[in-house]
């Protein structure tokens, strides 16, 4: 929380726009324009007045998309290269994420993990919360990956893809698959999403039809895009992004919030 906001606070909360403000959603006068015209909403009802108090605890929303109060917390996307384990201090040694995250304050952690062999998009952050509803299977957050594979994929192979293959582990089905293009003769880029966290499964599901991955790359990880991050590069979220991402986290908890009161009500 800034030093303002701090002065201001209160065992009632602070005003709604200082803390819209200090958040950095936007300067008072426009956060107070927007509670206003009926843009914003605190735990999810429409707010007007300007008098409001809030908590950094309190959910807040602009235009429908969650903002994030608590300024203690830190979001962060890495394109994690090749060779690197996806570990803050490995037992054996390897190079692992610590070389990315300590020039930061705050002790990160990664949500879910890629094979030291696999680059791309990984997601570093202290909130604990969103990284169980992001990390998780059972709240179906998509993840899209690029692999070149050996040989000609065909049609009829993206087919077993979505429709699923039986694992050591048990059947797997991605959620969309489709092939990019050729490279060279006897090799094929495909495009593969799930939302499935099981160890190595796309290197595993592509073994399984026939054609080993020889590069993979996860380009996007619920709304975040890799974009043109390259490679070892990292930095803090947008705040389009982080809204994104809020909102994923939230509705998956309000979601079993009402499961949970249903299932209490029968």
């Amino acid at each position: 929380m800034s030093p303002d906001v701090g002065r201001e606070a209160s065992d009632d909360g602070v005003r709604l726009q200082k803390l819209m403000a200090a958040a950095g959603v936007a300067s008072r006068r426009v956060s107070e324009n927007m509670i206003e015209a009926g843009r914003v909403q605190v735990n999810g009802e429409v707010v007007t007045e300007l008098g409001r108090r809030v908590q950094e605890t309190d959910l807040v929303s602009v235009d429908g998309v969650a903002i994030q109060l608590d300024t203690s917390r830190r979001y962060l996307m890495l394109n994690k290269p090749v060779g690197i384990v996806s570990s803050l201090q490995d037992d054996r040694g390897r190079p692992d994420l610590q070389r990315f995250v300590s020039r930061y304050d705050e002790r990160l952690f990664n949500v879910g993990r890629l094979d030291a062999q696999t680059s791309g998009l990984l997601i570093l952050t202290n909130d604990g919360e969103l990284a169980h509803v992001l990390a998780h299977p059972s709240f179906g957050v998509l993840k899209t990956y690029i692999a070149k594979v050996e040989g000609r994929v065909s049609p009829q192979t993206i087919g077993r893809l979505t429709a699923g293959v039986d694992l050591e582990d048990g059947p797997i089905a991605a959620d969309k698959a489709r092939i990019i293009g050729q490279a060279g003769a006897s090799e094929t880029v495909v495009e593969i999403t799930l939302h499935s966290g099981r160890n190595r499964i796309v290197r595993r599901m592509l073994e399984a039809v026939g054609h080993p991955v020889i590069d993979l790359v996860r380009r996007q990880f619920g709304p975040l895009h890799l974009g043109t991050l390259a490679p070892g590069e990292i930095r803090d979220l947008t705040k389009a992004e982080l809204g994104a991402l809020l909102t994923i986290s939230r509705d998956a908890t309000n979601a079993g919030a009402d499961a949970d009161a249903t299932e209490a009500g029968d």
